[in-house]
């Protein structure tokens, strides 16, 4: 298991993690098997979608703000149920499969982060399962 650390400089934002979990995913030595991605937050997701039109991601955001408005009357105290919905709607991770030591992505798709109380640092968990770990194999 490697846990990423990632930044986020606005409330709300997408951000493009792909890279990082294929970094993460080399490093356990996984050859055959799937990747697992998880945000360890309530008021932030894990999503997979195109990473290759930067309007994509602003348009995301635009549609969870219709879902889940920030300014509603929520009655959590803290001011973030929106946050919190948002999350919930996208979801708190993404199994992704891994071939010949690679994430198995389609050309357009790449892994988000999603922020939804930012700005904060986040933790995000990857996991990898199945077999050809080569690092665990050494003695």
């Amino acid at each position: 298991m490697r846990r990423l650390e990632i930044r986020t400089d606005k409330r709300e934002q997408l951000v493009d993690i792909t890279a990082h979990v294929a970094d993460a995913i080399s490093e356990t030595g996984l050859i055959e098997g799937i990747a697992h991605v998880f945000s360890t937050h309530t008021t932030a997701g894990i999503t997979i979608n195109e990473n290759a039109d930067p309007d994509v991601a602003r348009d995301l955001l635009a549609g969870l703000e219709k879902a889940a408005p920030r300014h509603s009357a929520w009655r959590h105290a803290e001011g973030n149920s929106d946050a919190h919905l948002k999350a919930t709607l996208v979801g708190p991770g993404v199994t992704v499969p891994v071939s010949g030591g690679r994430l198995v992505l389609g050309t357009w798709q790449g892994i988000y982060f999603c922020e939804f109380d930012g700005p904060r640092t986040r933790s995000v968990v990857v996991s990898a399962v199945g077999t050809g770990h080569e690092k665990a194999k050494r003695p």
